[in-house]
């Protein structure tokens, strides 16, 4: 299994290209973008989908929410990676499982299909989303009705953002309240958990004439 979780995926894009061996030039990310929806703003839709092209990605955007299963289905299966970005988490797990596109991303996952997300698709693949209420609001997708079982890829919790303005009381109050019930991963908009088969790691994207370093 290849996972890349970032916050903001523009503020670690450099990390995913080492992350692949600088080999991603050229690939498809099927991108995703449907958490954005319910959203006053989303500029960073167009923020990511310009850093997938800056390294040389073919972007292929794909609404679940506004797409027939069957050709969800055949752009997931055809694409090199899965992207899933950010927005309201629990709008995307209502969208994901009505479409049944949360079946799809965690078959093509296990299978070793690389994915990555930012922020709510970061979230999102934890066991369960109801951490995420001290920063989404769960009122976006009220036919949930309290049920936030998630894609459950990943035995602990994304928390993105983590000292980066607005969420610095969300993350805050998340990591108080949360800490006794989840196994929280707090990252900042420019780091980035990475899974690569059993090795889980946090990365940081440094200056640029200091590298990477890891933490």
């Amino acid at each position: 299994m290849k996972l890349f979780l970032s916050s903001f995926f523009s503020g670690a894009a450099g990390l995913f290209d080492a992350f692949t061996g600088n080999t991603c030039a050229g690939k498809t990310a099927v991108f995703i973008p449907t958490a954005s929806k319910p959203e006053k703003m989303a500029f960073y839709v167009g923020s990511d989908k310009k850093a997938l092209a800056r390294l040389g990605m073919v972007v292929d955007e794909l609404d679940v929410s506004e797409t027939a299963y069957g050709e969800t289905a055949e752009r997931i299966a055809a694409a090199d990676y899965v992207f899933v970005g950010g927005g309201n988490t629990f709008f995307l797990l209502r969208e994901l499982k009505r479409s049944g596109a949360d079946k799809l991303i965690v078959e093509h996952v296990r299978k070793g299909k690389l994915y990555i997300g930012a922020s709510a698709g970061s979230m999102i693949l934890s066991e369960n989303i109801g951490y995420v209420k001290h920063m989404d609001s769960p009122a976006a997708a009220p036919d949930l009705n309290g049920d936030f079982s998630a894609l459950a890829v990943v035995d602990f919790c994304v928390v993105p953002h983590a000292a980066n303005f607005p969420f610095k009381r969300a993350v805050k109050k998340i990591l108080t309240e949360c800490s006794g019930t989840y196994d929280l991963r707090p990252i900042s908009n420019n780091q980035a958990v990475t899974v690569d088969g059993g090795a889980v790691e946090i990365l940081t994207a440094a200056g640029k004439k200091q590298g990477l370093a890891r933490e």
